[in-house]
């Protein structure tokens, strides 16, 4: 009982004396302060251990859930890659299926697999063939114009000549006054070619050239080029049209192929009689006379052109 007394009377005392404040009792305790330093960081040791353990921790958890969401990150881009390459697939199905709507022809949408790696030769490899319908001959077209047509035949793809190719040629019309003639492939992998055109054709830079049907191999009136150049060589009765095709040539994955409803060798079988005679005519003048029917350059001859198309428009 004792003890306590006195001691109740110590802690009566020092807080006494801190009420008061006086200069000594600063003293003291600073020096107490300083005196129990070594004391407060040895207890509180343990505690900065643990911190330092949890802070390793949370450092490593971050780097891994930092790689995780980097990884994670690049598959989305990825996947977003490919929903934008599907998305942009899908536009280009889309205008293809649209484009049929315009033919009254069977149609049937194929991929492009490979593109003939030869400068000079202008073809693509589809993934449909024989098994699927598809004859040599066939149109293919996309959804801006016509690409070219099929040359071979295998049982599950085909091979293509574009309308680039020097090899190949449309009959087309000018869209604005119905004048034919035929384009050819320059071989650039980027322009149409209208050679041997009257200087007096009425054709202007910027008229569209559609196919004209005749053959049989492609739909009329389907978008084939525009003109976009008009050459008169000096001296020449005739001048060149050079155009640009509307097909998208270097752009397009899908394509459409289309039937026919009377296969190429019926029509070629249907041809008006007075067609093979006019041609044996031909042929005939030509053998007889060959020097009147030709330039000085080796082309046509403009009464044998003007022969040719009054012939073609019976």
């Amino acid at each position: 009982m004792l003890r306590f007394i006195i001691l109740l009377a110590i802690v009566g005392g020092l807080f006494y004396a801190d009420l008061r404040s006086t200069p000594q009792i600063q003293t003291a305790r600073q020096w107490l302060a300083w005196a129990l330093q070594p004391v407060t960081w040895i207890s509180s040791f343990p505690h900065a251990l643990d911190n330092i353990g949890d802070s390793f921790k949370s450092r490593d958890a971050l780097m891994k859930e930092n790689t995780a969401l980097k990884q994670r990150q690049l598959v989305l881009s990825v996947q977003l890659l490919k929903m934008q390459a599907l998305e942009a697939e899908n536009r280009r199905i889309h205008a293809l299926l649209s484009s049929s709507t315009t033919l009254d022809y069977r149609v049937l949408i194929a991929e492009i697999l490979q593109t003939s790696q030869d400068p000079y030769r202008h073809q693509i490899l589809i993934n449909k063939g024989e098994h699927d319908g598809v004859y040599q001959g066939q149109a293919l077209v996309d959804a801006y114009g016509v690409l070219g047509q099929v040359i071979r035949v295998h049982a599950n793809s085909a091979v293509a000549l574009l309308i680039t190719d020097p090899d190949n040629g449309i009959p087309v019309e000018i869209n604005r006054t119905g004048l034919q003639t035929v384009a050819l492939g320059r071989g650039d992998g980027q322009t149409l070619s209208l050679p041997f055109l009257p200087n007096n054709a009425d054709i202007h830079v910027g008229d569209l050239l559609v196919t004209s049907g005749l053959g049989g191999r492609y739909p009329a009136g389907y978008p084939v080029g525009r003109v976009h150049e008009l050459k008169h060589p000096a001296g020449d009765s005739f001048m060149e049209a050079i155009a640009d095709p509307t097909a998208h040539l270097n752009r397009s994955r899908q394509v459409l192929l289309v039937w026919n409803p009377i296969p190429i060798a019926e029509q070629q079988s249907a041809l008006p009689v007075d067609t093979h005679t006019h041609a044996a005519a031909k042929r005939a003048v030509d053998t007889t006379n060959p020097h009147q029917n030709t330039t000085a350059h080796g082309k046509p001859s403009e009464a044998t052109s003007t022969h040719a198309r009054a012939a073609k428009h019976r």
